[in-house]
């Protein structure tokens, strides 16, 4: 009967909160970097880059590794605002602060370009449902990091794929994009 008591404690139980690498919890609204751990003795970070000196741009790995000039700072906003906590497997628009160059929203969207899946711009925060589906990723936690998910629970009616977020190296692009090989990242307050 304690199991059974348990269990359904256990089956209601919210989602893990997601972290900062200071071990401080991730506020919607309030501005990040996004980290990738080493690799190949190299740190990395996520920004914002231009297909070809046109828009929209597409989230990339930054190709100056986690030089602060070349990085663009992110927000998350999950799909409940009441919490004001960014949670592992919760829907969530994230958006790069400061507006850009191409005058247009900044909030990640998944995109066909180049024969693959691309996380780009021109998504459009909130408004959960059949027309946003594209705009909806979340967070899950990844080894000793994290890593980003598509796979949208915003529209009961949708028939929406789940992956996970990896990096192309297709024309050494550097583009995030819906691959079966994950990256890990963190997250550092602006």
């Amino acid at each position: 009967m304690a199991f059974v008591a348990f269990f359904m404690v256990s089956c209601n139980a919210a989602p893990d909160i997601v972290r900062d690498m200071n071990g401080d919890i991730l506020r919607e609204g309030a501005n990040y970097y996004i980290y990738m751990p080493v690799d190949h003795g190299k740190a990395g970070a996520v920004t914002l880059w231009s297909r070809n000196g046109s828009c929209p741009l597409d989230v990339v790995q930054s190709k100056y590794g986690t030089n602060k000039s070349y990085l663009n700072i992110f927000s998350f906003t999950p799909v409940n605002l009441k919490k004001g906590v960014v949670r592992e497997w919760t829907d969530l628009n994230i958006e790069a602060a400061g507006g850009s160059f191409c005058g247009e929203p900044m909030v990640w969207k998944l995109d066909s370009y180049g024969g693959e899946f691309v996380v780009s711009t021109r998504g459009v925060k909130g408004n959960p449902g059949a027309k946003t589906i594209v705009n909806w990723f979340k967070i899950e936690k990844y080894l000793n990091h994290y890593k980003f998910v598509y796979c949208p629970s915003v529209c009961k009616t949708c028939k929406a794929m789940c992956k996970d977020i990896g990096i192309s190296r297709k024309g050494n692009s550097g583009r995030l994009v819906l691959n079966d090989k994950p990256f890990m990242v963190s997250f550092k307050k602006f």
